[in-house]
């Protein structure tokens, strides 16, 4: 089975998705960093350098890419779900898990390193990263919703959702 972890930037795919695959044994992939690796660049970089549109077909590729094992821990760029029709093609290619948070939630869990190495929170204060989160992220949350499960991050901690996904592999029920 395809675990696809996604949800906005911050909410802990990545982190998440890095500890499922451990405790499963289960092979873990990044689509930003595959994006990354295939691009010898950064994201930032490539959004910079090439454009968004270039980075967004890069996703694609690495998202098609990830697909072809046969069982993997997915965690997408908080952007890769919106774009085309890639939550569709998730969706016939395994679970999708939307990590729902709020943005006071991302925000602190971002560090200012974090912060930095993402393209559109550089330089923005803590209000103006507030207001930018939360119009992004009302735009994105209806195609995020369409994920198979929806974990509401706010109503348990991150070990709680992994055990709880980790039962999902091993052919539980959320």
């Amino acid at each position: 089975m395809r675990l696809y972890l996604t949800g906005y930037m911050g909410t802990g795919k990545s982190t998440i998705g890095r500890k499922i695959a451990l405790r499963t044994e289960l092979p873990f992939l990044d689509t930003d960093r595959m994006v990354e690796e295939a691009e010898g660049a950064s994201v930032a970089d490539i959004i910079t350098y090439a454009g968004e549109q270039y980075f967004r077909e890069a996703e694609r590729r690495a998202l098609e890419q990830a697909s072809e094992m046969e069982s993997a821990v997915i965690s997408t760029g908080g952007g890769l779900p919106i774009w085309g029709d890639n939550q569709q093609w998730i969706a016939e290619h395994g679970v999708s898990v939307y990590l729902k948070r709020t943005p006071e939630q991302i925000i602190s869990r971002l560090s200012p390193h974090g912060r930095q190495r993402r393209p559109m929170l550089r330089g923005k204060s803590d209000e103006e990263l507030l207001q930018f989160m939360s119009k992004h992220l009302a735009e994105r949350e209806p195609v995020y919703l369409k994920a198979d499960i929806v974990v509401d991050c706010s109503q348990m901690g991150d070990m709680e959702i992994i055990d709880k996904l980790c039962d999902i592999l091993n052919g539980g029920k959320w």
